[in-house]
């Protein structure tokens, strides 16, 4: 009996030994796969979680100032390119209209001017002055060269030719040494030729003045020479390198002189550097 007990008792040890066995075995097991689950989740977050970040599309920030440095500098060709088609409606001819000829009278249209009223023209144009920038300017010419005038003014508008200002010389009272003394570019002035009794073809209508201050008249009058403006005696000197002067290679001159004008540069007896007439 006493060996039977022994038996009972070896084996239920052993069962005992055996269970604990697995269930330490089992436990084990478990945290092993359980290590190992969380080391894939670990290894593969970057590939297995979708990316919510917003992408960089390329585009700059709009609030921060551009700091490159750009050529801020135009040329005349910059200034006209995109302007020129669009600003040809500003060229044209007309009859005098009422509200100018009231402005002209007593001034370049005198008591005593023996043209016609029918026989003058306004011209409005633009013109690039030194500034760079585009300017309206005015003038009143006799009808027969009226054509010639506006399109010469066209292609120096078009080849962007610096003129300072382009403004009838009634803004002036049509005092011819104010306007040339402020540089102003001007037509019609019913008057006579400096020291001389004979009308000016200014006072026909039929010449035109460019750059006064830069391209002046010089006479000499009883042995001293006479300079108009009088404030030009500085371009008096053509030989001098200087902007804006008229000489024979200037566009100016060439293309008045296309249109069959005459320059006073090229006069003996006197020289008018800014002078173009027919």
């Amino acid at each position: 009996m006493k060996r039977h007990t022994n038996i009972i008792i070896t084996a239920v040890a052993s069962l005992l030994i055996v269970t604990l066995a697995g269930r330490e075995f089992i436990k084990n097991h478990k945290k092993e796969f359980n290590d190992k689950s969380s080391t894939n989740v670990s290894e593969n977050t970057c590939e297995d979680i979708p990316d919510t970040s917003i992408p960089d599309t390329g585009v700059a920030d709009t609030n921060t100032p551009d700091t490159s440095t750009s050529d801020t500098s135009t040329s005349e060709a910059d200034i006209l390119d995109t302007t020129y088609e669009d600003d040809k409606e500003q060229f044209y001819i007309s009859e005098i209209p009422d509200d100018i000829f009231e402005k002209m009278q007593g001034k370049s249209y005198k008591a005593d001017c023996t043209l016609p009223r029918e026989n003058l023209r306004y011209i409005h144009v633009l013109h690039v002055g030194f500034d760079n920038q585009v300017h309206e300017g005015e003038l009143v010419v006799n009808k027969d060269i009226a054509d010639d005038v506006l399109e010469i003014f066209k292609e120096l508008y078009e080849s962007g030719y610096q003129i300072e200002k382009v403004r009838l010389v009634d803004e002036y009272d049509a005092d011819d040494e104010a306007s040339m003394s402020d540089n102003n570019s001007s037509a019609f002035n019913f008057r006579f030729i400096s020291h001389t009794t004979k009308i000016s073809k200014h006072g026909m209508g039929m010449a035109v003045d460019i750059n006064t201050l830069y391209n002046p008249y010089v006479k000499t009058v009883d042995g001293e020479l006479s300079i108009e403006p009088a404030n030009a005696a500085d371009y008096v000197d053509r030989s001098k390198d200087f902007s804006h002067k008229i000489d024979h290679d200037d566009l100016c001159y060439k293309l008045f002189t296309e249109h069959g004008f005459e320059w006073g540069g090229d006069w003996t007896h006197s020289k008018d550097y800014q002078h173009f007439e027919k």
